[in-house]
């Protein structure tokens, strides 16, 4: 049994373990892993992008119904101003072609924004103050700039990227650009579970020791970080996109 556990875990716990075990048990053989049927099989952090996913779904179902070429609505509108960053922010980093990949990256956007967001509530806690969470994201988007660069450019003009720009440079850069390549998934995931845990246990402090007034600030200042990690997460995999499928428009 965890630690720690929040109550929606709890509920998840008490009545769908044997949903859980049955997923667990269908999924973690595919990687190579063998799973033994547990009382308790839900984390929070599985059970909190669960709720962040129905959060979303939920929040443009109500949405769409009411967009409006006429008289869009206050809702409308905070979200056409989230659009119109996001890809103008494509177009600056990515250039050519950026329409493509907006909604990967404002998708991208939006859940980490919703995770981050998902601690404030009380009795609640952000999946990405989770390292899988952030580590799962930033894999995702690893793999998805590589898949994207191979496609567009081709496998093998895709490759010759990590060569250098001349040939005798190769034995240098190759192995330097690998490295680079791979750290990246984890200066993403480093970067937003470090800014999202200690914001977190900075609130939960100020929270335990008074609950007027003060705690306001860091809550707010928590608003700040999550929107500043939401932004960040998805500039980086837009800076990595452009990089990736980076060709000549002469």
């Amino acid at each position: 049994m965890q630690e720690h556990e929040p109550w929606l875990t709890a509920l998840f716990n008490d009545h769908l373990a044997g949903l859980g075990n049955t997923i667990l048990s269908t999924v973690l053989p595919i990687f190579g892993r063998q799973y033994a049927a547990q009382a308790r099989p839900w984390e929070t952090f599985i059970v909190m992008q669960i709720l962040v996913a129905i959060i979303i779904i939920l929040t443009f179902a109500i949405l769409q119904p009411k967009l409006s070429m006429d008289k869009p609505g206050k809702m409308q509108h905070i979200f056409e101003a989230a659009y119109n960053f996001l890809h103008h922010q494509a177009h600056d980093n990515i250039g050519h072609g950026s329409s493509r990949f907006v909604p990967y990256v404002g998708s991208m956007f939006f859940f980490v924004l919703f995770c981050n967001l998902l601690g404030i509530i009380p009795t609640l806690e952000s999946p990405t103050m989770f390292p899988y969470v952030p580590a799962g994201l930033a894999i995702a988007s690893f793999l998805y700039y590589n898949f994207m660069g191979a496609k567009i450019q081709g496998i093998g003009k895709y490759l010759l990227h990590f060569c250098g720009p001349v040939w005798w440079l190769a034995p240098l850069m190759l192995p330097i650009e690998i490295i680079s390549h791979l750290a990246r998934p984890a200066s993403l995931t480093i970067r937003l579970f470090a800014n999202m845990f200690a914001g977190e246990q900075v609130t939960l402090v100020f929270l335990g020791l008074t609950f007027i007034g003060f705690p306001v600030i860091f809550m707010g200042l928590h608003v700040f970080v999550s929107f500043l990690q939401a932004y960040i997460f998805a500039l980086m995999t837009m800076i990595y996109l452009g990089g990736a499928v980076a060709q000549n428009h002469e």
